[in-house]
C-alpha cells in the first residue's frame, strides 16, 4: 500500500473518527485512495487531509452533510460565500430561538414575558392569490392574507382535500380581527391550530377512507413580532438585505434524506417520492407543526407558497422575483408567470407580504 495512512493514521490527523470516515466513504463524500481486497481496510492518502480537515471543521459548525458536499465541491471563493450564507441562516435562526427560549423562560416562572407588546410602528403590504395548475382539475390550494394574518394551505387530493385545506386556514382567520399581545402570540397560534386539527378530523369521518391531507404554514402578526406556525411542505422565505432565507423546513421524506446526506438537493428536486409529507395535519392531533417567533423589520419581505411554485421555480428565479420594486400584487403576477412557463403541473397558492413603516 505504499506510504498510504491506515483508518486510525488518517482519522487521527483529520481529527475524525473512523466511523465518520466510513459513512462519508458510503455517501461519496471522501472515498479512500485504496481498499484492501481481502480484508476491506480503507487506506488514506496524506493529500487528502485538506478535504478531510474541510468535512470536520464544516461539521463542527452543524452544517449538513448535504451542504457539506457542495461546499467541498466548490472553488475556495464560492465556498467561502456559501459557508457566509449558511452562517447568516443560523445566526438569524439561533436569535430567533433566543427570544422564543427568553419568552417561554419569563412566562413558565411566572415573570411575564420579555416580549413586550409594543405600540406598532410596523404594517404590511399584501397579496394572495390560489390558481390550478396547468393539468389540474381541481384546486385544494388555499392562501390568505389579512394586515395581521398570512396563510397558505395545500390539501392532498381525494375527497376531502380542499375542505381540509379550507379549513385549515378558516380556524385561523379570526385571529384577524382579535387583540393578541405579542407574549401571547404562539400560545393563541397553536390553539388555533388545534382547532383546524379538529376539524380536519370532522371532514376526515365524512370520508370514505377516513382520511384527508392538509399542509399548512401561516404567520400571525403583533407589532414587530410575528408568530410562525408551520408543518408540512409549503414554505416560508424571507427577503432581508437582498439575501434570501427558507425559514420553515419541509417535512417530507424527501427532506429527511438530504438532512441524512444521502441525498442532494439537487437528486430531492427530482426525486419520484418528493411530496410524501412525514409531518401533516389529519386530524388525528398526533402531529405537531412547528412553531417559532421572529422579529420582522422594515423593508423585509415574506412569501408563503404551496409546492406548486417552491417544487417548478429554482431559488435563484424566486430571488429575482421578489428583489424587485414592485408591489406584492406586481410580485405575484411575476411568480405565477415563471411556475406556469415551467408547466406549472401543480396547483399554486402564494402569499407575499412587505413589511413598511407606518
Amino acid at each position: 500500500m505504499g506510504d498510504l495512512l491506515t483508518i486510525g493514521a488518517f482519522a487521527r490527523a483529520a481529527r475524525l473518527s473512523p466511523k465518520a470516515l466510513r459513512l462519508y466513504d458510503e455517501l461519496g463524500l471522501l472515498r479512500p485512495a485504496a481498499v484492501d481486497a481481502e480484508s476491506g481496510y480503507r487506506f488514506y492518502d496524506a493529500d487528502q487531509l485538506e478535504r478531510a480537515r474541510l468535512i470536520a471543521w464544516l461539521r463542527r459548525l452543524g452544517m449538513p452533510l448535504a451542504r457539506v458536499r457542495r461546499v467541498c465541491d466548490l472553488g475556495a471563493a464560492e465556498a467561502a460565500a456559501e459557508i457566509a450564507a449558511y452562517w447568516d441562516h443560523v445566526v438569524a435562526e439561533t436569535a430567533a430561538r433566543g427570544r422564543l427560549a427568553t419568552f417561554l423562560v419569563d412566562y413558565l416562572s411566572g415573570r411575564g414575558s420579555a416580549v413586550a407588546d409594543e405600540v406598532s410602528t410596523l404594517g404590511i403590504r399584501y397579496a394572495a392569490r390560489s390558481v390550478s395548475g396547468l393539468v389540474r382539475t381541481s384546486n385544494e390550494d388555499v392562501a390568505y392574507a389579512g394586515s395581521r394574518l398570512l396563510a397558505v394551505a395545500d390539501g392532498m387530493r381525494g375527497p376531502g382535500g380542499d375542505r381540509a385545506s379550507a379549513a385549515a386556514v378558516a380556524a385561523l382567520v379570526p385571529l384577524e380581527t382579535r387583540s393578541v399581545p405579542a407574549d401571547e402570540l404562539l400560545g393563541v397560534l397553536a390553539e388555533a391550530v388545534g382547532e383546524a386539527d379538529q376539524a380536519i378530523r370532522d371532514i376526515a369521518e365524512s370520508t370514505p377512507s377516513g382520511e384527508v391531507v392538509t399542509t399548512l404554514t401561516a404567520m400571525l402578526w403583533a407589532g414587530s413580532r410575528l408568530a410562525l406556525v408551520h408543518i408540512g411542505d409549503t414554505r416560508a422565505y424571507l427577503l432581508r438585505g437582498g439575501e434570501l432565507f427558507q425559514i420553515t423546513h419541509d417535512h417530507s421524506h424527501v427532506q429527511s434524506l438530504v438532512d441524512e446526506g444521502r441525498l442532494t438537493a439537487e437528486e430531492a428536486a427530482s426525486h419520484p417520492h418528493r411530496a410524501m409529507l412525514v409531518r401533516a395535519l389529519t386530524g388525528s392531533g398526533t402531529s405537531r407543526p412547528d412553531l417559532s417567533l421572529h422579529t420582522a423589520l422594515a423593508g423585509d419581505r415574506y412569501l408563503l407558497c404551496s409546492d406548486g411554485l417552491s417544487a417548478v421555480v429554482p431559488t435563484g428565479a424566486l430571488r429575482e422575483a421578489l428583489i424587485g420594486t414592485g408591489d406584492p400584487e406586481r410580485v405575484l403576477d411575476d411568480l405565477l408567470e415563471l411556475a406556469y412557463e415551467a408547466g406549472a403541473p401543480d396547483n399554486i397558492a402564494c402569499v407575499v407580504a412587505d413589511v413598511v413603516e407606518v
